[in-house]
């Protein structure tokens, strides 16, 4: 294999270039990925695109809690010689990483952090910074991660340090991203971008590129996000990168998804072929990082499946999405809500309403421990219709609509809030609650006016017409 910077041959275990000293991103499958988030050593970055972990190995348990017993033993030592601590305490937290116990990981992490910034440890301070805001993501506490990536790159600019300063501008983009703060999120992508260029650091423009895709998608930038998947996975495949294969091939298989009916069937093929690459990985890598690959190409191959009416088979798929993200999301994550929004929304067309309604809370209750009221609000909504149209529910679809409502309206989602209010009045009326009714209405009209919505406000304003000429009558 040679060099995709000077040509000359390197070997397979090379992180760089012994000869122009430039970074490789050689046998990538041989490392656990999701996106460039580590900070190795002072500015050398983990070698990967994806994920958190340097490794890709089972490492049983009880080897990691020998080896914390054998660093435990020796800070004891540097203690009572009053030494410094603080890298040991960053390899101890690591360690519980691995063992997936992210509060002590995290707490370990914190009194590293406290030892650098005693010993003015300027490059170390920002190590630990982006380690705690990778573990607040993790956990959900966004604004917390924001936090401490924002102090990591503070000290970063401080110093000589562009692959790491780009490493952190990636993991703060993401946090963003997951905020669906997409102005934010791009503003950082193209930092790090822009750092790579300046620095000629392929590798790390190509992870940039790889992780900018997906707010692509979000823009529906389509083809510039096919631009950057193409380019990428040609030159994934010129230096033999398997696992920057696989991604790009599950991203391409995305976008023929957002593309429409027209691109499904290149979809499929391209969510089917990333499957049977995901096989070729070796037999020793970690189950979980099969799994982090494997539960999106079933998402995927489950929507397509349920778009043509395909619903054993798109039933089979989203439920196998949902085993692989728990065999390495630690708890309950925002995929999974994913996940099971589409496996409600199979059972409801399948008429299984009982079950869709039972599918559809335990989404929105993902969400709304993740912060993100407005997906609550749009799932309540949604379980209020079953109970109104299928179930004939009333008194349910009335209770759904109104916690939606108190979403809608404390967030500022005022479309949202005059179509729900329009809602209930018409619930209302036909209990002959005419007073409720009228009031939900007259605050719908004021929402369709100030939006603008001259067809729902016409509309509104006739039936509160309608109304009154019957009650005027009445009397």
């Amino acid at each position: 294999m040679n060099c995709p910077y000077c040509g000359n041959r390197i070997e397979p275990d090379w992180d760089y270039c012994k000869n122009c000293n430039k970074p490789l991103i050689v046998k990538l499958y041989e490392k656990k990925s999701r996106s460039i988030s580590r900070i190795l050593d002072k500015d050398v970055v983990e070698q990967n695109h994806y994920q958190k972990d340097d490794e890709l190995y089972e490492i049983k348990d009880e080897k990691i809690d020998k080896k914390i017993d054998e660093i435990n033993k020796i800070i004891e030592q540097k203690q009572n010689l009053e030494d410094s601590i603080g890298k040991l305490l960053l390899e101890k937290a690591i360690l519980f990483q691995k063992k997936k116990d992210l509060s002590t990981s995290l707490k370990i992490f914190e009194l590293a952090l406290d030892n650098f910034i005693a010993e003015d440890d300027f490059f170390n301070i920002a190590v630990s910074h982006n380690e705690i805001g990778l573990i607040h993501e993790e956990n959900g506490f966004f604004d917390q991660a924001i936090y401490h990536f924002e102090q990591s790159i503070s000290n970063l600019k401080e110093m000589n340090s562009p692959r790491s300063l780009i490493l952190v501008y990636n993991n703060l983009a993401n946090v963003y991203y997951l905020l669906k703060d997409l102005e934010h999120s791009y503003e950082f992508y193209d930092k790090a971008l822009k750092l790579a260029e300046q620095y000629n650091f392929i590798s790390e423009e190509i992870k940039t590129y790889s992780n900018l895709v997906d707010i692509l998608f979000l823009l529906k930038n389509y083809d510039e996000a096919k631009k950057i998947l193409n380019r990428n996975l040609e030159y994934f495949r010129q230096i033999g990168d398997l696992y920057g294969i696989i991604v790009s091939v599950i991203k391409l298989g995305k976008l023929g998804y957002y593309l429409g009916v027209n691109s499904y069937k290149t979809s499929h093929k391209n969510l089917v072929d990333a499957l049977d690459l995901i096989s070729l990985l070796k037999d020793k890598t970690y189950q979980s990082v099969k799994a982090e690959l494997k539960w999106e190409c079933y998402l995927y191959l489950g929507k397509l499946n349920l778009l043509y009416n395909n619903y054993e088979e798109a039933k089979d798929y989203l439920y196998k999405s949902l085993e692989e993200i728990r065999l390495f999301e630690l708890e309950e994550s925002l995929h999974e809500a994913k996940i099971l929004k589409n496996l409600a929304k199979l059972y409801e067309i399948k008429g299984e309403y009982q079950k869709a309604i039972e599918i559809y809370y335990k989404s929105q209750e993902i969400y709304y421990k993740f912060g993100d009221e407005y997906k609550v609000a749009q799932l309540l909504r949604k379980i209020a219709w079953i109970y109104l149209d299928n179930l004939k529910n009333e008194s349910e679809a009335i209770k759904n609509y109104e916690n939606a409502l108190e979403i809608f309206e404390d967030q500022n989602y005022f479309k949202e809030s005059a179509d729900v209010l329009h809602r209930l009045g018409d619930i209302y009326v036909n209990n002959g609650i005419i007073e409720i009714a009228l009031s939900n209405w007259e605050r719908a009209k004021r929402y369709y006016a100030d939006l603008l919505d001259e067809v729902n406000l016409n509309l509104i304003t006739e039936k509160i017409k309608s109304l009154d000429n019957s009650n005027s009558e009445r009397f």
